[in-house]
């Protein structure tokens, strides 16, 4: 008795060898990690996912395959996803390192494929095998010239009922074949237009306007390259070795540091809420700004920390905070109590941020 068919689904990320050669490591993995996790959960046909293969990712159904339409719309939604958190990096960066720069010239196949499966477990993990997940991979490696396109076996084109006449506005598909181990295998592939794609929207990051002077500054020089000091200052996983006071640092470990992301600072057992926000400097500056609004007796604190290169390994540090307030006692405990305790934070932090610049290379985070 044959087995029934299984669906095998492949969205693969193209460009990513190139992409984590010449980019920064840890931006680069967090991209790729993000965009991963972004395909996962635009899965609505209840694909498993049985592997995760460093720019792709292995999905299968067993014994059963979805309708033409259904596979079609699950094609479109991943696209759809993957293309709208690439606008959103693009226009919520902050960071200047080819890593985050280069990200959304990133692209996306998938290939289709069906057949039967055979199943092996390893540590009590059930995994598809055997000929059929072999010609899968196969036709990743193929020679047609776009590399955002999706790629459909004869084999489940056939199951399926699709010609290569099918169109719509997205899909326009064409007839090609490839050999493999001498064997010639046929399959369908139409090439993915961007523009033709419905994006998502996303949260914007606040832009911050500062038409008055900063309610307390400081700058001073530290000995180190400016994009480093960037990094340092924006990775959220060196805060607690530098942030005065600080107990816990909560943030999202697989997310680069952009406009509008998030992170918690719990300060004896208080939790302060932050937002990363952007504000305008001249082209030959860095600036990182972030807001709360959960310190007392503020309704919003703003702190820039803008940084301008001065030579190799030297830049020059200039924060400033920004206090809203409102009431007659929010601006008289600010005049008396408050502005003296963020000041004196803030000096103590730049203290022990300069002491860790000068340590980093023998501390870990």
């Amino acid at each position: 008795m044959a087995l029934a068919k299984s669906l095998l689904f492949i969205p693969d990320i193209s460009g990513f060898t190139h992409f984590v050669q010449t980019t920064e490591k840890e931006h680069s993995e967090h991209v790729i990690a993000e965009l991963l996790e972004v395909l996962i959960s635009a899965n609505t046909q209840s694909l498993r996912l049985a592997e995760v293969e460093g720019d792709a990712l292995f999905f299968y159904k067993e014994g059963k395959i979805p309708s033409q339409e259904k596979l079609l719309a699950q094609v479109e939604t991943m696209y759809t996803a993957f293309y709208s958190h690439l606008k959103m990096m693009e226009t919520n960066r902050i960071c200047p390192c080819n890593a985050c720069a280069s990200a959304p010239n990133l692209e996306l196949k998938i290939v289709l494929h069906c057949g039967e499966l055979q199943f092996m477990t390893v540590q009590g993990n059930r995994k598809p095998f055997g000929e059929t997940v072999i010609q899968a991979h196969r036709l990743l490696k193929n020679t047609i010239k776009s590399d955002n396109y999706i790629l459909i076996s004869k084999s489940l084109s056939d199951e399926i009922g699709l010609k290569s006449s099918y169109q719509s506005k997205l899909f326009h598909f064409y007839e090609d074949e490839e050999r493999y181990d001498g064997k010639k295998v046929s399959f369908l592939y139409a090439e993915i237009e961007v523009a033709k794609l419905s994006l998502l929207g996303f949260e914007t990051p606040e832009v911050v306007i500062t038409n008055r002077p900063p309610d307390f500054f400081t700058e001073r020089e530290m000995k180190v390259d400016g994009y480093e000091l960037f990094e340092v200052i924006t990775n959220y996983r060196y805060r607690h070795l530098w942030v005065e006071g600080v107990e816990e640092f909560v943030f999202d470990e697989n997310e680069v540091t952009r406009g509008g992301t998030a992170h918690v600072c719990v300060i004896n057992g208080k939790h302060f809420n932050f937002t990363t926000v952007v504000k305008d400097v001249p082209i030959h500056q860095l600036v990182y700004g972030e807001l709360t609004t959960d310190p007392p007796p503020v309704e919003k604190l703003y702190q820039f920390y803008i940084i301008e290169a001065i030579n190799e390994g030297l830049a020059k540090l200039r924060v400033e905070q920004f206090y809203i307030t409102s009431g007659i006692w929010q601006k008289l405990l600010m005049a008396t109590i408050g502005k003296r305790q963020f000041t004196k934070g803030l000096i103590a932090s730049l203290d022990k941020l300069e002491w860790f610049i000068a340590n980093r290379h023998t501390l870990k985070a």
